[in-house]
């Protein structure tokens, strides 16, 4: 049963993803018969500690107060930076003796230095993924989710997907009913759709402006609504199917089928922004003809449907 829980911090600790753990598991919400938790705050460095948004915290927990938690949360860590064995230790005994550690946006880097995560699937912000599967190459990086639950390890993306990650605990030790409670009292949504991948920039790369398939790449993406094959697309490069096809990987890493689905969400994406246009003339214009194909292929790239992604971007234009 999950009772005590605490926050591991250090030397320029985030604010907000500490702010997250503190409100979900730091209040007392028992007048509403909701669960209260023997919730600290433990440092790893000595006080005061200068958050990255200028401001200070005190506490007067050190790591001793690891060794009673049901649940170590580590708000988040800077990616480069190594922790003392001590710390590492502490973190690992926690392990060792069943407490369950989670860990929100680039903790997850933290929780890697103890080596509990390889072998195990893991994510952090869409942001540091390439990074964090660079530098721990045993964990199974998963790079478009809101979280990871591989209890008792449990990791989430940036900043707010914290919540989404501590509701998720909460679902499992006290049922949806109760998490929900909790959500409202939030006021949050106690389960959003998708993942993290429909939060990613998707800036359309430069064409490669000293590549022979510069002109065509312009092009292709001004006719994603067109039908195109490995054989057009080769013969309007005046090359044979198999020397375009060996061109096209080596100057964009991929297939031209792969490159064209990926320029076609990307498209499909910024319409639904706009909120101006049904699924379906949506679906015509970035190319996949019928609102069930771009559905398939959207689902897929950014882990949500066209439908819920524009309920919740539509109407605010680009972001860039």
């Amino acid at each position: 049963m999950l009772k005590n829980v605490v926050a591991l911090v250090g030397e320029g600790l985030a604010a907000f993803e500490l702010g997250v753990v503190s409100e979900v598991f730091g209040m007392d919400r028992s007048d509403g018969g909701l669960p209260v938790y023997d919730f600290a705050v433990a440092s790893m460095d000595p006080m005061p500690l200068t958050t990255s948004s200028g401001f200070q915290v005190l506490t007067p927990h050190g790591l001793e107060r690891l060794a009673t938690a049901d649940l170590v949360a580590v708000p988040a860590w800077p990616m480069h930076r190594q922790a003392s064995d001590e710390v590492l230790d502490a973190l690992r005994a926690a392990h060792g003796r069943g407490a369950r550690i989670m860990t929100v946006c680039s903790g997850a880097f933290l929780l890697a230095q103890t080596g509990l995560l390889n072998g195990h699937r893991a994510t952090t912000h869409w942001r540091y993924t390439d990074e964090l599967a660079r530098q721990f190459p045993e964990i199974d990086v998963q790079p478009s989710v809101l979280y990871v639950d591989d209890d008792p390890l449990f990791t989430s993306a940036g900043t707010a997907a914290g919540i989404d990650l501590c509701l998720h605990i909460l679902r499992k030790e006290h049922g949806a009913r109760m998490a929900n409670c909790i959500a409202r009292r939030m006021v949050v949504p106690p389960h959003r759709d998708g993942g993290q991948a429909q939060f990613v920039d998707t800036y359309v790369p430069e064409a490669h402006d000293n590549s022979d398939l510069a002109p065509l790449l312009e092009w292709m993406l001004e006719h994603l609504d067109d039908p195109h094959s490995v054989a057009s697309l080769a013969k309007r490069a005046a090359m044979s199917e198999r020397t375009f096809a060996r061109r096209f990987r080596a100057i964009t890493g991929t297939t031209p089928h792969a490159w064209l689905l990926r320029q076609r969400v990307n498209l499909a994406q910024r319409l639904l922004e706009t909120g101006e246009r049904s699924v379906e003339e949506v679906a015509r214009r970035s190319g996949f003809g019928t609102a069930a194909m771009l559905r398939h292929h959207f689902v897929r790239e950014r882990g949500t449907s066209p439908a819920a992604y524009a309920r919740t971007f539509g109407g605010t234009g680009t972001p860039w």
